[in-house]
């Protein structure tokens, strides 16, 4: 196994001589398998190698074992150890999004900010064969298209991320440890069959494997490595051809766009787009949707392929995403629906105690932590504020233009407006969402930002503490 992951790692050009690589360690049997090797091999690839573990505050007691378990491994083999957490229930519950995809969304969080501060260059993750099948399985049962059959890559450049175990099976990984005497943790989570990839890995990818293909597994992958090539092809393609095809700006009366009058608004060239191959316009018309913020599916480039065969002038296509379309007699437009943004709002928040943002739909609660009377599991200096830094009340509002913040373990101040990018949170926000998102601050500096860790110099490290809570309303915290 040794072998493999070394060849896989230079075929793939995960990894450089001098990179500094943490390994996500969550204690599982995978990841420990991966720091494992990666320690053997640190010193024919010239790396240097620490370990770093989130606690998603989900499993309590149980997940407090697995990070003293992981912070022992590390001692053990004499590496750095960085541990973070965060509330993954309280942010599936803000973004509206599921459990799963909170966790991963503040551990890669967590991740970006190691590799800001420099504590690592890339981060390891121990995604096996067997995670590459079931992703690209559950992706088709949920409908997909090509770019989704790509599954999980080897290489993230913009994440720093590199999965060197892809062509490893779990069953392998076990074999290695039990050969080596090497302990690992078990998440009962993984069993719990509500959710969709463990029903995918215990029920369904297991009868495939037994009444139609035996190699199912390596199949699902190979099919998601023959997707990755074909994606690499056509986004070099599509680089070349868009600039040519897609211009900014609404109509002139001669039907050219003006380019410049309006970053919403987006102009196909009818003729040309008209001679590309039917995958490619597909493709096209997929991209430029994307970059006015809106997913299209199938059915709607269908929609859009009709409407661009049809040309009814004044005809206005409703789309996903606030999107529109028409059509002029040289070119297709797509543009966003004009929102009206609410109006900001400000509310007081006593210490202790909580107020209702009824535009936010969530109760905004300050509690009171006592160090010595009462444990918070999952939390460290990134998600408390120090009590004797803060006045004696704090001020809940939306964020407004020119705001800045300096979240815990981070380098420097950086723009609200510029944390809001979808690649600091995971996902793209809608206008209002974006308008209204919470900050708390305290004598006029901002010390709290949904999302984020805590101001870096009001951060607690001990003692008693401020936890900021949001809660649906009408619902009760959990103590």
């Amino acid at each position: 196994m040794r072998e493999k992951v070394l060849k896989y790692i230079r075929e793939q050009r995960l990894l450089e001589a001098g990179d500094r690589l943490a390994v996500a360690c969550s204690g599982g049997a995978d990841s420990v398998a991966l720091l494992r090797i990666l320690n053997e091999l640190r010193g024919e690839l010239g790396i240097v190698l620490s370990v770093a573990h989130f606690h998603h505050g989900i499993r309590g007691a149980e997940a407090d074992a697995d990070q003293r378990f992981v912070k022992d491994l590390a001692s053990t083999l004499q590496l750095d150890f960085a541990a973070g957490s965060g509330d993954a229930p309280a942010c599936a519950a803000a973004h509206k999004i599921s459990l799963e995809t909170a966790a991963r969304e503040l551990r890669h969080q967590w991740f970006a900010g190691l590799v800001e501060q420099r504590a690592a260059s890339k981060i390891a993750t121990a995604h096996t064969l067997d995670d590459q099948a079931e992703t690209v399985l559950m992706r088709i049962i949920r409908g997909t298209g090509a770019r989704g059959l790509t599954g999980i890559a080897p290489l993230h450049q913009a994440k720093h991320l590199v999965r060197p175990l892809l062509e490893i099976r779990r069953k392998e990984v076990e074999e290695y440890l039990t050969a080596t005497g090497q302990r690992w943790r078990e998440d009962s989570s993984n069993l719990d069959t509500g959710h969709t990839r463990n029903r995918i890995r215990h029920t369904l990818l297991p009868l495939l494997e037994r009444e139609f293909n035996p190699a199912i597994r390596q199949t699902l992958a190979g099919l998601a490595e023959l997707a990755r090539g074909e994606e690499e092809f056509w986004d070099q393609e599509l680089s070349q051809l868009l600039p040519r095809l897609v211009r900014e700006g609404k109509p002139s009366r001669s039907g050219r766009s003006l380019s410049g009058r309006s970053a919403e608004v987006l102009a196909l060239d009818l003729q040309a787009l008209r001679s590309q191959p039917l995958a490619l316009r597909r493709l096209i018309l997929h991209s430029t949707a994307s970059r006015l913020g809106a997913a299209l599916e199938f059915k709607h480039i269908q929609q859009l392929a009709e409407l661009m065969e049809h040309r009814k002038p004044g005809k206005k296509l409703a789309l996903p995403g606030g999107l529109w379309a028409n059509c002029t007699q040289r070119e297709l437009h797509l543009g966003k629906q004009t929102l009206e943004l609410p109006e900001n709002y400000c509310y007081s928040l006593p210490i202790p105690g909580e107020v209702a943002v009824p535009e936010l739909g969530f109760t905004i609660r300050a509690r009171l932590i006592s160090a010595g009377k009462q444990k918070v599991s999952g939390y460290n200096s990134a998600t408390l504020l120090n009590p004797n830094m803060l006045g004696p009340e704090l001020m809940v509002r939306n964020w407004r233009a020119g705001d800045r913040f300096f979240p815990a373990h981070t380098r420097s101040p950086k723009k609200v407006k510029e944390l809001l990018q979808p690649g600091r949170l995971g996902r793209e926000f809608s206008p209002v969402e974006r308008r209204q998102w919470p900050v708390i601050e305290s004598s006029g500096q901002i010390v709290w930002m949904r999302g984020f860790p805590v101001a870096q110099n009001f951060a607690c490290s001990s003692g008693d503490a401020v936890l900021i809570e949001e809660l649906k309303m009408n619902a009760e915290a959990e103590e």
